[in-house]
């Protein structure tokens, strides 16, 4: 049976793909797409199902034929799966031809708000885009993508999402930290949905082979399908649809940094055109506050995209993006003020979203941003805990005598004197500013708590469920995407999901060290 209502992507519609299926790796020139049919598995099985998205879909609960087809088996007649291509700098470097090397959008579907959306099999088998790889992914990587979209796309961040999470049955040879020791691992396949997953490296692969007419017909297929309301296709349309990505991508990195998370591998191919978060890999979260932290061990030596990095690493693939669109035409100033748009928008992002989780009424200039400064100092001194320590600030009454013991849940067990009183130093600081807005507490809390999430993905809960399921039980993984869902609101039963890492997280591979393998 056919996989629902599936129809042709815009993608695959408006674009040059080729004509014959060849699987092969290789070097693609003259075309978007190339066919890749996903291979079908031994034995699927369903993870979990993002019920949430499947309603937006208009979708009911998956039977075994959809299981086994969001798996990679293939009966949809009249409807070719493909994969794109695309290049990008990886760590700074050209890279140039890179492509879908493991994913394959099998169709679109029309969401309840009228928006087509492309489902997209990750790890699904061979593209013509795999280079040496086997175009496979392992549960662990699969389940950390799973997971970690739908909860970024509760906490309001944007994202590409994730339908479902299927085990294919069969073991995957990878070597995880590169070291020579590769090893079996369960597979699976992510179902990724997304209005499109056009990236900066698709321009960029295009600039550079000079396949110029393909160039425009891309960014009229992005104009018109997706920034509609910029007007017809042109040098005037296109200079406005580069400044509108320039702005979403500084609300998303701005989003990052307020909640701490590290996406631990911004390649320009790793980018997307319409603003949103993609490619969950070798990601993280900050416990501490740690500037220079990156979870992915590729770039320990560099330390390229850590957490503090990410503003200016998101604004140099903008500028690569611009370098892509000049053979256009467009004039180089007006591109130059897309990026200046960028620094303006972050900003501005960055000043009202630090303003919500201190509740404060609006920032106020120099004087707010030093007391911001500060408490970034404080909290990486004292290794209080960024997530903990905001949702309890929520809590401090600013017309009370500060407590320290309201916010010991936020320190490390060792924590001594001189962090507690660090800690009550700053807060004191911040109830006299909250008392000078004169606004009422309620409002303020209220702000607080919707800017503040109680829940974040933690590295050491998805490694716990990575290890439950890859023994076959799936009961953790359920629970913690089912907490996801909700990580403003304070309820029992999810302390544990909510305290600050174990001690073991701090060293354990795959939590606190992660990698680009999957």
């Amino acid at each position: 049976m056919p996989f629902l209502n599936l129809v042709p992507s815009s993608f695959a519609l408006d674009l040059p793909g080729e004509e014959r299926i060849l699987p092969e790796p290789r070097q693609v020139r003259g075309v978007l797409w190339s066919p890749a049919p996903p291979e079908p598995p031994p034995a699927p099985a369903l993870l979990d199902w993002s019920a949430a998205l499947a309603e937006d879909l208009s979708l009911p609960e998956p039977d075994v034929d959809v299981i086994a087809q969001l798996a990679g088996r293939w009966t949809h007649e009249g409807l070719m799966p493909w994969a794109s291509r695309y290049g990008g700098h990886q760590f700074g470097n050209w890279a140039g031809q890179l492509g879908d090397g493991r994913a394959t959008v099998i169709g679109a579907l029309r969401d309840r708000h009228g928006t087509m959306q492309d489902l997209q099999l990750k790890g699904a088998g061979l593209t013509p885009y795999s280079r040496h790889a086997d175009g496979r992914a392992v549960l662990r990587s699969s389940l950390r993508e799973h997971v970690c979209s739908e909860a970024m796309a509760a906490l309001g961040v944007p994202t590409t999402r994730s339908l479902a999470l299927v085990a294919t049955g069969e073991p995957v040879l990878r070597d995880m930290f590169y070291d020579g020791h590769p090893a079996p691992e369960p597979g699976a396949v992510v179902t990724r949905v997304a209005p499109s997953f056009v990236r900066f490296g698709h321009f960029q692969i295009l600039a550079a082979q000079q396949e110029n007419q393909l160039l425009e017909a891309l960014i009229n297929h992005v104009l018109t399908r997706h920034y509609p309301g910029l007007g017809p296709p042109g040098p005037e349309a296109w200079t406005a649809l580069f400044h509108e990505v320039c702005r979403r991508t500084a609300r998303m990195v701005a989003r990052w940094m307020h909640l701490g998370f590290v996406h631990g591998v911004m390649n320009t191919d790793n980018m997307s055109i319409l603003g949103l978060t993609i490619d969950y890999g070798p990601f993280g979260w900050l416990s501490d506050h740690a500037p220079d932290f990156t979870p992915n061990t590729t770039d320990f030596a560099g330390r390229r995209y850590c957490y503090a990095r990410q503003p200016v690493i998101a604004g140099w693939n903008l500028a690569r993006l611009a370098e892509a669109l000049l053979p256009l035409g467009l004039d180089l100033d007006a591109l130059q003020a897309g990026l200046e748009a960028y620094q303006e928008t972050y900003a501005t992002e960055d000043r009202g979203g630090m303003a919500a989780k201190l509740g404060l009424a609006a920032h106020r200039g120099p004087s707010d941003d030093e007391l911001i400064a500060t408490m970034w100092t404080m909290l990486e001194a004292t290794q209080a805990d960024r997530t903990l320590f905001h949702r309890l600030l929520g809590r401090v009454d600013p017309a009370v005598s500060f407590d320290p013991a309201m916010m010991a849940g936020a320190l490390p067990e060792q924590a001594g004197d001189d962090a507690r009183q660090a800690l009550a130093a700053w807060v004191m600081r911040w109830q006299a500013r909250v008392r000078a807005d004169s606004w009422p507490d309620v409002a303020r809390r209220t702000r607080m708590d919707r800017s503040n999430p109680l829940l974040i993905p933690r590295n050491h809960l998805l490694l716990e469920a990575i290890r439950a399921s890859e023994k076959g039980d799936n009961r953790p993984l359920q629970r913690l995407v089912a907490a996801l869902r909700d990580p403003w609101t304070d309820r029992a039963g999810i302390e544990d999901l909510v305290a600050r890492p174990p001690a073991w997280a701090a060293d354990t591979p795959g939590c606190a060290t992660l990698s680009c393998s999957s």
